[in-house]
């Protein structure tokens, strides 16, 4: 069921052609330094270069996208970790409504971005459903009506029966169709921003671990190993692995670990089970979510835990979602399977702003990050470039304490109550 020999590899990995950046081993002087080769570290050095700000430095402890930016299930579409409705509550209607359009915003600033630079990242333009798990149509009807209602946004409603007419499980009552949203190959899409970031003269050095940042002067020093870089902005840009790199950042966010895996090529067999390219999740708290290759494979992810689990474990815990909702694969082997790291902060929305010793910071993108992680870029390039202040809205959310393990064993309890509340809904 399993081949073995390529779980130490992810689907992504073994699929993109990996970049090849020099680890730093000088002394650098730069105007802005950015600690972290995720998607947000990468989508501020673009919003930066396309300000103007050329003379930037870009750090990343292992490669281009190794954490969750090269990891994730590949959707890209607007909102955030927070749901809508709890965005509302807690900072009003209209900066909730500002808030997400700005994530339609770069939803529509990364196909800009992919369009323009000629990126090849396996683009899929079919949208995203949102599948409904319970005999309950209301549900969906709420959630579209909301959404139009309070976000002017129209997910298309899909009957049960036009929902088991392209993806062939009992398991669906319906779904929503969010037509504006696509799916791709985010390992792809980050090795891309860095191409187009190294041609305009930005300085990108992998294998580079930042061990301090000195803010105790207008100019910041960043030290690596062998090396530092002086600059007069720092923006760190590190998510779930950001460990002890800076204690006032790091313990706010928990690093909580999510799994995905990828099967075999399935042939005419993945007809069998859906016959749309469209990204699917379901309407659990503790859902799935999974997509249909180019090549035919089925991409599949779910769970969330404070384990950072082996491969083959990985594997065997997802093939046995997907037989819940796909009974037809059984016997199908998953060829690839991993886990990574993402960085939530307890009030589930990204932070981003600047500390009182004038260090930037964006992350905190718990799960939903494609979109927001360019928002992240874009704001903070503003700010540097033009000194503009940050939305309205994005200062209501500041850094609380994580609680480190207390904060880790409390999110891993609340998500076995949401997992158990889910199967007695069910």
């Amino acid at each position: 069921m399993i081949l073995q020999e390529n779980l130490q590899q992810t689907f992504y990995q073994a699929s993109a052609a990996a970049n090849d950046y020099p680890s730093l081993q000088e002394n650098l002087d730069c105007e802005v330094c950015i600690i972290g080769g995720g998607f947000a570290g990468l989508a501020t050095a673009m919003g930066l270069l396309e300000r103007g700000v050329s003379n930037i430095v870009l750090l990343e402890a292992e490669v281009i996208g190794h954490g969750a930016s090269g990891r994730n299930g590949g959707f890209v579409f607007g909102g955030f970790s927070l749901d809508n409705a709890s965005l509302i509550k807690q900072v009003g209607l209209e900066p909730a409504r500002k808030l997400y359009q700005l994530t339609l915003d770069a939803v529509a600033l990364i196909r800009q971005r992919i369009t323009q630079h000629q990126m090849e990242c396996d683009v899929n333009d079919n949208g995203v459903l949102l599948a409904n798990w319970f005999d309950d149509a209301k549900k969906l009807e709420q959630q579209r009506d909301f959404m139009l209602r309070e976000f002017e946004v129209d997910w298309t409603p899909w009957s049960r029966e036009q929902t088991r007419a392209v993806l062939h499980t009992e398991r669906y009552f319906g779904a929503l169709h969010e037509q504006n949203a696509f799916h791709f190959h985010p390992l792809k899409y980050a090795q891309a921003l860095a191409r187009v970031l190294s041609s305009g003269a930005v300085r990108i050095h992998e294998h580079s671990r930042v061990s301090a940042i000195d803010a105790s002067s207008a100019e910041k020093i960043v030290r690596t190993a062998n090396s530092s870089v002086r600059a007069q902005y720092v923006v760190v840009c590190c998510g779930g692995y950001i460990e002890r790199l800076y204690p006032q950042l790091g313990r706010s966010v928990l690093p909580i670990a999510t799994y995905v895996m990828a099967t075999e090529k399935l042939g005419d067999k993945l007809a069998s089970a859906m016959q749309t390219s469209a990204a699917v999740y379901d309407t659990r708290f503790a859902f799935d979510y999974y997509r249909p290759l180019a090549d035919s494979r089925l991409l599949w992810g779910g769970r969330i835990s404070i384990r950072d689990r082996q491969p083959a474990e990985v594997a065997d815990l997802l093939y046995g979602d997907m037989l819940k909702v796909y009974p037809q694969l059984a016997g199908t082997k998953v060829e690839y399977a991993w886990s990574g790291l993402m960085s939530y902060a307890q009030h589930k929305m990204p932070q981003i702003g600047c500390l009182p010793d004038g260090i930037w910071y964006a992350m905190g993108f718990g799960g939903h990050g494609i979109a927001p992680t360019t928002l992240a870029g874009e704001v903070v390039a503003q700010a540097i470039a033009h000194k503009q202040t940050l939305p309205h809205g994005l200062d209501h959310y500041g850094l609380p304490p994580a609680f480190g393990g207390l904060g880790l064993m409390a999110a891993q309890c609340a998500y076995w109550y949401y997992e158990l509340r889910d199967w007695l809904r069910e």
